[in-house]
């Protein structure tokens, strides 16, 4: 345990969002079709942000833009995260896996930045240090999409991309109003789903976005954008090569770290409810799980056919980052085997959305923040919550018009509203 102790899990974590940071500005240079790579660009800062636009298709990105705009993504968060006083927890982590994994749909420098900012107002208002609130400001971005929309396409989206005047004063204010309610409404979450959903920033994120969208759109008289998923073929080959390499290092670091296996053992028997494995744990077994669990997410999408899209990479990412935070393959089984439950009845007919579909590939990410209710109630309860979060995810987008990059983070808010309750009622915790 001694040499585990010589690094402090916060050092270490930066130094990860470094490597990170790194390997995706590597990635986008080795890309087959980086001749592309900035016109990619260019295309990815003016295209559409709403849910669900493949980066890595050529016509809205391509491989290289898009590993260039996540490691443009990766940079702002790291920087941030290296701002004098920023305390790095797990929740940090979080923040910065979940951010930076949209950089593949949905998010760019463009669209996250002034969400940023209306955060730091947020800090000058209520005369704190913006240090205490860089995870919000990262979380803040999870409604990047409607700051594309306002600025380029509001109000008729078939004549953008373009600036007008009406698109700066709506981006303006909404990045305020995000920037200023994110914090309060986070703060305010957990007594929505009790502690059981790892994405708290979904509901929150989730029912701000449902406001803005119903005042934008539906109040205003303004016809809304269809809900559509522009997808390409995906790059099965690269992705999993990236994140393989990556994911291996992790693992490899964290034994070297820990001279052995350490306490990884006990992390993994964590429930993981309002689990903060920075204040627990060594800091090589946390690496260790980043790698371990990296790995299982990346076996499972390719045992059920996932298409590796842009959206696929992200939201692998998005799903590893609770790596800190309270998600381990041990809790999260369960609710794989959930979703997989739900896929075999689709086999059957049963229901309609297939388990390698691309929105069920990102459903499952955000229904594995339900990992502490297989952790606190055993895995069939798990299960259960995985099949009811199937069975909402895909309606759910309609309520805030698919501009909540934090979708399933908002479902599986809903879910815990529903059945945490009902578990509490009749069932003890394991």
């Amino acid at each position: 345990m001694k040499t585990a102790r010589a690094i402090h899990p916060a050092r270490l974590l930066k130094l990860t969002f470094c490597a990170f940071t790194l390997a995706f500005f590597i990635a986008a240079l080795i890309a087959p079709d980086r001749a592309d790579m900035l016109p990619g660009l260019a295309r990815i800062l003016t295209g559409q942000a709403q849910l669900t636009k493949d980066y890595f298709k050529p016509e809205l990105g391509g491989l290289s833009a898009s590993m260039l705009n996540t490691a443009l993504l990766a940079a702002i968060c790291t920087g941030l995260t290296f701002l004098p006083g920023v305390q790095v927890t797990g929740a940090t982590a979080l923040a910065w896996f979940l951010t930076v994994g949209f950089g593949t749909y949905g998010m760019n420098p463009l669209n996250m930045l002034p969400l940023v900012l209306g955060v730091g107002v947020y800090s000058l208002i209520r005369r704190e240090p913006f240090s205490k609130n860089v995870h919000f400001a990262m979380f803040a971005t999870g409604l990047s999409p409607i700051i594309t929309q306002v600025l380029l396409y509001y109000p008729s989206f078939e004549n953008g991309p373009r600036v007008t005047p009406l698109g700066v004063i709506l981006a303006v204010v909404i990045s305020l109003v995000v920037g200023c309610a994110m914090p309060a409404l986070c703060a305010h979450s957990p007594a929505f789903h009790k502690g059981h959903n790892l994405y708290n920033a979904g509901p929150a994120a989730g029912f701000l976005c449902f406001l803005i969208f119903a005042a934008l759109y539906k109040t205003a008289g303004v016809e809304a954008p269809a809900i559509t998923a522009d997808l390409g073929e995906g790059h099965p080959l690269f992705v999993n090569l990236f994140c393989g390499i990556c994911f291996a290092l992790c693992l490899l670091a964290g034994l070297i770290i820990n001279g052995g296996i350490g306490d990884y053992g006990r992390l993994l028997k964590d429930s993981g409810y309002r689990s903060d494995f920075t204040q627990k744990y060594s800091a090589g077994s946390i690496m260790m799980n980043l790698g371990v669990y990296g790995l299982f997410i990346l076996l499972y999408y390719n045992l059920i056919g996932a298409a590796f899209t842009g959206p696929t990479i992200g939201a692998v990412f998005c799903m590893v980052c609770c790596f800190a935070m309270g998600a381990t393959p041990r809790n999260v089984l369960p609710i794989m085997v959930g979703y997989g439950a739900m896929g075999l009845l689709n086999r059957l007919g049963l229901v309609a959305f297939p388990v390698n579909g691309q929105a069920l590939v990102v459903g499952l990410c955000y229904a594995s923040g339900l990992a502490p209710v297989a952790g606190e109630f055993g895995p069939v309860a798990g299960i259960a919550a995985a099949m009811l979060h199937y069975v909402l995810v895909t309606s759910v987008p309609a309520i805030h018009g698919g501009f909540n990059l934090y979708n399933g983070g908002f479902t599986a808010g809903i879910v815990c509203f529903i059945i945490v309750p009902v578990l509490e009622h009749y069932r003890k915790r394991v």
